[in-house]
C-alpha cells in the first residue's frame, strides 16, 4: 500500500513538473494545461522529467533568432537565387532580354531619362528596372548574369523584410517562416526568371506598408490617451517607398498603398472625423513633397524629351464606345498621353493600343494565387479567417476595441485582397497577382507559428494542430497524386534523340502565347520524355515532403513538419529551374545567336521574320540595336516608331528582296512554323535551335 502511494506521489510530482516544463517549452508564464489528464498526452515534457528524451530547453535571445533567422535566409538566397540561376539558362526572347537590352542601350546612348529597345524609343515602362540593370552593367559587364542581379537582390530584401514585418509584429518563429515562404514560392521564384519589375513592386509595397504599420504600433488610442502624432521619419519613408514604386511600375506604386492605408483608417476609425485627424498625424503635407521630390524629376523630364509631334488624332467617345487614335508617321502623342492615358488608364480598361497582350480569365487568375505560394496556399483558408473582419465592421468599432495583432492581421487582409480586387476588374496576367502575396505569407506565418506554440504548449482543446494534421492529409493526397502522375510521365515517355530539337516534339498552340509562359502549354506526352531529371526530383519533393509533414504533424510536430514542408518546396523550385534550362532552346534565340557571332561583322544586317521580341535576345547577345524587322511593325516597338526620328529598320516583302542581292551578308532569322519569305538568288541555311533557324544570303567561308 505504501509503494502504491509512494508511486502516486511520484506520478503528481512528474506531472506537476512536466506542466512547468511545458511553460518553458511554449515560452509562456501561465500556458492553458491540461489539468486533469496523465503525462503521456504531452509526452515530451514528461520524458524530460524522467530522463528519458534527448529534448533540451535551449534559451535564446531575440538578437541571436534575428541571426539565426537571417543567416538562414541569406544562405537559401545564395544557393537559389544567387549561383546558377544567375547564370543559366540564358536570357529568354520577349520581355526579358527586351527589357535587358533597354538597360544596355541605357548604357550605350548615356540616356537615363528616355528608353530605347533597339534604337526606338520605348516609352511603356517606368526606369528604375532599368536603371538597376544598367547600373550592374556598369558595374560587372554586360552578361545574363549582372542583367539577373538586381531582381535577385530585390528578392533578398524582400525575404528579410517580410522576416522582420513578421518577427516584430507576430514571433521569431513567424519570421522564419515568412522568409522561407517567400523564398520558396514557386511564384516569385518563376517569375524572377524573366526580367520582369514586380518583384520591385512587392518590395517597395511591402515596405510603404511595414512603414506605416510602425506608426499604428506607437500606442492604442484611448479618450484619455489619444493616438499620438506619427513619426515624421516613417512617414517620409513611407512617401518615398511609394515614389520609388511609382518609378518602378507606375501609378499603382500609390494607387496599391493609398487604397490600402484609407481602407485601413476607414475600418479601424469608422468616423470621418477620426480619420480625417489620424491623416493629419500622418505629416501629409512633408510627405507629399517627399514622394514628389523622388518621383517628379524623372516623369518631368522624360515629358519634355518626349512630346507631341506632328497632328495626332483624340481619344474620343460615341455611341457607347471609346474610339482610341493611332499614330501615323510623323504624328503621335507624346510621353504624357502614351504613359498615363493608353499604358494606364486604357490598359485597365483594355482599350490599350496596340492590342499585344492577352488577359488571364478571372477563375484562373484567383486560382495562380493558391499556385505560387503552394503548398502554403493550403493554409491560406485558416489564415483569412484570422482576421478580424466582423469586429472591424462593426458600427462601434474603432482601433481602442483591436488588440495590435488584430490591427496587424486587418492591414494585412486589406493588403492581400485589394491588390487582386483591382485586377479582377481590368485586364491581368498571370503574376498580376505578386503584390498580394507578401501578405498572404505573412498571414500564414502567423497561423504556422500560433499552431506551433499551440503544440508545444499542450492546450485543450488543440484546433490548430487539429486543422494541421487535417491540411496534412489533403497535403499528402495531392503530394502522393502529383508524383504518381510526375512517375506515370517518366514510365511512359522515352527520353528522345539527343539530336532531336525539342520544339520538333511540342504541339504547337500560339493563342497562348500572349501569355507569360503559354509556351509551356506546347508540351505533350511525347516532349516530358525530355524532363526526366525535373520530374523525378519533381516526384521524390512533393512525395517524401507531404508524407514527412503528415506524420510530424500527426506527432504533434508542427514545426519541424514546417520545415519538411519548406525543404520540399525548394526542391520543387529546383526542378522547375532544371526544366527551364531543358526548355530554353523554345523561349530564347541565344543558341542561334552563338551559331553567327563568330562570322558576323559590324557591316552585316540582321533580320527578323516576325516581331521584335520573337528573337530579341539576338540584338543582347549580338550587342546589336539595328536589328531589322519584316512584317513585325508592332508590339514595343509599335509606338515609338512613328517617331520622326526613329530609324528606318522595318522591311517588307519588296525591300527584303532588294537587300537580298546587295554585297553584305544578311542573316535571316526565321520560325520553322511560318513559310519562308520568297527570296531572289541563293539562300543557305546557317543554323536551327528550338523550332527557329538563320538563313543568309551568303554561305559560311568553311
Amino acid at each position: 500500500m505504501k509503494g502504491k502511494t509512494r508511486l502516486h506521489d511520484a506520478s503528481i510530482q512528474t506531472h506537476k513538473a512536466a506542466r512547468k516544463i511545458a511553460c518553458v517549452l511554449s515560452n509562456r508564464s501561465n500556458p492553458v494545461l491540461i489539468g486533469l489528464y496523465p503525462p503521456p498526452f504531452y509526452p515530451r515534457a514528461s520524458a524530460l522529467i524522467r530522463g528519458r528524451s534527448h529534448y533540451t530547453v535551449h534559451v535564446t535571445t531575440p538578437a541571436q533568432e534575428t541571426r539565426r533567422n537571417r543567416l538562414i535566409l541569406i544562405v537559401l538566397w545564395l544557393l537559389f537565387y544567387a549561383t546558377l540561376t544567375l547564370f543559366v539558362p540564358p536570357l529568354l526572347d520577349d520581355a526579358d532580354s527586351v527589357h535587358a537590352e533597354v538597360a544596355r542601350e541605357m548604357l550605350l546612348r548615356h540616356d537615363w531619362v528616355t528608353l530605347y529597345a533597339n534604337g526606338i524609343r520605348y516609352l511603356e515602362k517606368a526606369p528604375i528596372l532599368y536603371w538597376s540593370m544598367a547600373l550592374s552593367f556598369k558595374l560587372f559587364g554586360v552578361n545574363t548574369a549582372a542583367a539577373r542581379l538586381p531582381i535577385a537582390l530585390t528578392v533578398l530584401s524582400l525575404a528579410l523584410l517580410l522576416e522582420g514585418f513578421a518577427r516584430r509584429a507576430f514571433s521569431p518563429r513567424a519570421g522564419l517562416y515568412a522568409g522561407l515562404m517567400l523564398l520558396s514560392s514557386f511564384g516569385i521564384f518563376i517569375f524572377t526568371r524573366i526580367l520582369l519589375p514586380d518583384a520591385d513592386v512587392c518590395l517597395w509595397l511591402a515596405l510603404a506598408l511595414f512603414f506605416y504599420w510602425a506608426t499604428e504600433q506607437t500606442g492604442q488610442q484611448t479618450k484619455a490617451h489619444p493616438q499620438p502624432q506619427a513619426s515624421i521619419t516613417l512617414c517620409w519613408l513611407f512617401a518615398a517607398s511609394c515614389a520609388l514604386n511609382v518609378l518602378t511600375k507606375g501609378l499603382i506604386g500609390i494607387v496599391f498603398p493609398l487604397l490600402i492605408v484609407l481602407a485601413h483608417l476607414i475600418l479601424t476609425r469608422r468616423s470621418l472625423r477620426a480619420v480625417l485627424t489620424r491623416i493629419r498625424q500622418l505629416h501629409p503635407l512633408s510627405s507629399t513633397i517627399v514622394f514628389l521630390v523622388i518621383a517628379a524629376p524623372w516623369h518631368i523630364l522624360i515629358a519634355l524629351a518626349n512630346p507631341t509631334q506632328g497632328h495626332p488624332g483624340a481619344l474620343t467617345f460615341s455611341h457607347g464606345h471609346w474610339s482610341v487614335p493611332l499614330p501615323t508617321d510623323g504624328n503621335v502623342h507624346g510621353w504624357l498621353w502614351f504613359y498615363f492615358v493608353n499604358e494606364q488608364l486604357l490598359r485597365y480598361l483594355n482599350l490599350r493600343v496596340p492590342r499585344d497582350y492577352d488577359t488571364v480569365p478571372l477563375p484562373l487568375f484567383w486560382a495562380f494565387i493558391l499556385v505560387w505560394i503552394m503548398p502554403w496556399s493550403a493554409f491560406l483558408y485558416h489564415a483569412l479567417v484570422t482576421i478580424p473582419w466582423r469586429k472591424a465592421l462593426r458600427p462601434r468599432v474603432s482601433i481602442r476595441t483591436l488588440t495590435q495583432r488584430e490591427n496587424t492581421r486587418l492591414l494585412l487582409g486589406l493588403w492581400a485582397i485589394i491588390p487582386v480586387l483591382f485586377f479582377s476588374f481590368s485586364t491581368r496576367q498571370e503574376y498580376y497577382v505578386l503584390p498580394a502575396l507578401p501578405a498572404m505569407i505573412l498571414l500564414i506565418a502567423a497561423w504556422l507559428d500560433h499552431e506551433a506554440t499551440e503544440a508545444e504548449s499542450f492546450t485543450v482543446p488543440a484546433p490548430l494542430v487539429r486543422s494541421g494534421q487535417r491540411i496534412s492529409v489533403v497535403l499528402l493526397v495531392l503530394g502522393s497524386l502529383a508524383a504518381l502522375t510526375a512517375g506515370f510521365f517518366l514510365q511512359r515517355s522515352a527520353p528522345p534523340n539527343p539530336v532531336i530539337d525539342l520544339a520538333s516534339l511540342l504541339k504547337q498552340n500560339p493563342g497562348d502565347y500572349a501569355l507569360s509562359f503559354g509556351h509551356f502549354l506546347d508540351l505533350n506526352a511525347q516532349a516530358m520524355g525530355a524532363f526526366h531529371d525535373p520530374l523525378l526530383l519533381t516526384a521524390i519533393a512533393l512525395f517524401t515532403g507531404t508524407l514527412a509533414n503528415w506524420l510530424l504533424r500527426r506527432a504533434y510536430q508542427p514545426h519541424a513538419a514546417n520545415l519538411c514542408l519548406a525543404a520540399a518546396t525548394f526542391g520543387f523550385v529546383l526542378a522547375a529551374h532544371v526544366g527551364l534550362q531543358i526548355f530554353f532552346p523554345v523561349l530564347s534565340s541565344r543558341q542561334l545567336a552563338t551559331a553567327i557571332e563568330p562570322e558576323l561583322k559590324p557591316s552585316d544586317l540582321i533580320v527578323i521574320h516576325g516581331e521584335y521580341e520573337s528573337a530579341s535576345t539576338l540584338g543582347f547577345y549580338l550587342g546589336r540595336s539595328d536589328l531589322h524587322i519584316l512584317d513585325g511593325r508592332s508590339s514595343n516597338l509599335w509606338y515609338g516608331s512613328f517617331f520622326p526620328d526613329a530609324p528606318p529598320i522595318f522591311e517588307d516583302a519588296l525591300s527584303l528582296k532588294v537587300r537580298w542581292l546587295e554585297p553584305r551578308r544578311i542573316f535571316l532569322w526565321q520560325s520553322l512554323s511560318d513559310p519562308v519569305p520568297s527570296l531572289p538568288g541563293k539562300t543557305f541555311f546557317i543554323a536551327q535551335s528550338g523550332g527557329k533557324e538563320i538563313l543568309s544570303n551568303q554561305p559560311n567561308p568553311y
